[in-house]
């Protein structure tokens, strides 16, 4: 059985581990000539079967907290216990961080899903309280011996998500793991079975009971995944959608007999699918918007989230979503601030959603100067990502049209390019500071200098740079018609 297709699997998957072995295997000595047993559970295995290295290596052991920080404070070179309520201790050796954890057999309370710790005595009864199968296999350390008490590893190789106790109970103990398994559809490509499928549908609203703050990083770990749709579909078909991110099932407008628009939900997520083919490499410049970048991939998938308010049926069969940008920013702004994004994302969101459309008033190149320097000034820092939004936003079957649109857009980056050349528009602002605008016209800061400054901002935007004497001409002649009213 030496070269059965399990045994080669697990030596590919030691051999992965190699890096860390000789560090996991010390560590596990130790436990056991303490009288303990240790084992590299979760993440890192089924990473190791997949070929990949985890950053962080977790662990769980026989020992309490208190008997594994003895042993980690004589082995590693820090420890910490920010986890010790939980059974966690950390420590850093070798610029490597491990977490070790005893055994655990908790309870949840079903109405606030916090769960009841209890520690347990036993490896595979804690490998029964994990999510999934696949984070439910273990290699106790340091024998290597493989523990897979539920089928992950079968699992793994089908592209199958299972969970080690039945999903309804899983999944009522902590509802955030029906969000989990759309992630890990995501990064991982594994399909739900029928009954976590099942299970998803039917226990969909109890999501409700877990925090703002857990969702949002959930589903930013979905969104930041090579390729986010099969979990966004995913959380639209059970019914998670409805209760975290109402606006995106609500895309799924039904197509006229026509067919004289679009689906919008399958048009949202082919931008971004698109958006995120746009992004830079990880390491490259910022104007490069390196990926994954989840502004850019927030605003791809909400930026027609204002169509559904919006939509009219026109006379003749058309129909139009009028001024669904606007819209759309105010839901987005809304919906990030009720998953407690940063205000940082928020604004930054929100504004991308607002401009998306701003392009299509350039029709085939007739924007004046003015109005290009307006379009770099009012995208500010997110232009390079408003440039990548704008472009995934084509999703037209036409070819020559869209082909139409590159060149289009093509043309506007170029200008933009030349004037930020020519004007430095990123650092734009009126050719007279505000100490000399309070000077000509003999005012104290306040009110009427923002006014004024604003004023000479948009002569700077209209006529690009004109002089400290030309536009001091203009302030006066400015100021001369506000005294008349």
């Amino acid at each position: 059985m030496v070269n059965s297709p399990f045994s080669q699997a697990l030596q590919r998957a030691v051999a992965t581990l190699g890096p860390s072995l000789g560090l996991l295997s010390d560590l596990g000595d130790r436990f056991v000539e303490a009288g303990h047993e240790l084992a590299l559970v979760g993440g890192p295995v089924r990473d190791a079967f997949l070929g990949r290295t985890s950053a962080d290596l977790d662990l769980t052991t026989s020992a309490s907290p208190e008997e594994t920080e003895r042993i980690l404070a004589a082995w590693g070179e820090t420890t910490w216990d920010i986890g010790r309520a939980f059974g966690t201790i950390g420590t850093v050796r070798r610029g490597t961080t491990v977490e070790v954890t005893t055994y655990r057999a908790d309870a949840y309370d079903r109405q606030s899903r916090k769960p009841i710790v209890a520690f347990g005595d036993n490896l595979e009864d804690d490998l029964r309280r994990r999510d999934f199968t696949v984070n439910a296999m273990a290699l106790r350390l340091p024998s290597l011996e493989f523990v897979d008490p539920y089928g992950g590893l079968a699992d793994l190789a089908a592209k199958r998500l299972r969970t080690p106790a039945p999903a309804p109970v899983s999944f009522a103990d902590d509802p955030l793991r029906m969000m989990r398994a759309a992630r890990f559809g995501a990064h991982l490509e594994l399909v739900p079975s029928a009954e976590v499928y099942a299970a998803m549908r039917e226990l969909a609203p109890s999501i409700k009971i877990v925090s703002a703050e857990r969702v949002r990083d959930e589903l930013s770990k979905l969104l930041l995944a090579p390729s986010p749709r099969p979990g966004l579909r995913l959380l639209v078909d059970t019914g998670l959608a409805d209760h975290i991110l109402p606006e995106l099932p609500a895309l799924r407008l039904e197509i006229d007999e026509h067919h004289r628009h679009k689906d919008v939900y399958e048009h949202s997520l082919t931008v971004l699918d698109q958006a995120i083919a746009l992004e830079g490499p990880a390491t490259g410049p910022p104007e490069s918007v390196p990926g994954p970048d989840l502004v850019l991939r927030l605003a791809a998938l909400l930026h027609d989230i204002g169509k559904p308010k919006t939509r009219r049926f026109e006379a003749g069969g058309g129909v139009s979503f009028h001024h669904h940008e606007m819209v759309g920013a105010k839901l987005t702004k809304a919906r990030l601030r009720a998953l407690r994004f940063d205000k940082e994302t928020v604004n930054a969101v929100s504004r991308l959603v607002e401009l998306h459309l701003r392009f299509h008033g350039y029709g085939d190149g007739a924007w004046t100067d003015s109005a290009v320097r307006r379009y770099v000034t009012d995208a500010g820092p997110l232009l390079a990502r408003l440039h990548r939004l704008t472009r995934a936003d084509c999703t037209t079957r036409n070819a020559r049209k869209a082909r139409r649109l590159a060149a289009t857009y093509d043309e506007l980056e170029r200008r933009i390019a030349r004037l930020q050349e020519e004007e430095e528009l990123a650092a734009v602002r009126p050719e007279l500071n505000g100490h000399e605008i309070a000077e000509i016209l003999g005012i104290r800061p306040g009110p009427v200098l923002g006014k004024a400054y604003s004023f000479l901002l948009s002569v700077r935007l209209d006529d690009g740079p004109i002089g400290k004497e030309a536009a001091a001409d203009r302030l006066r002649a400015w100021w001369a018609e506000q005294e008349k009213t």
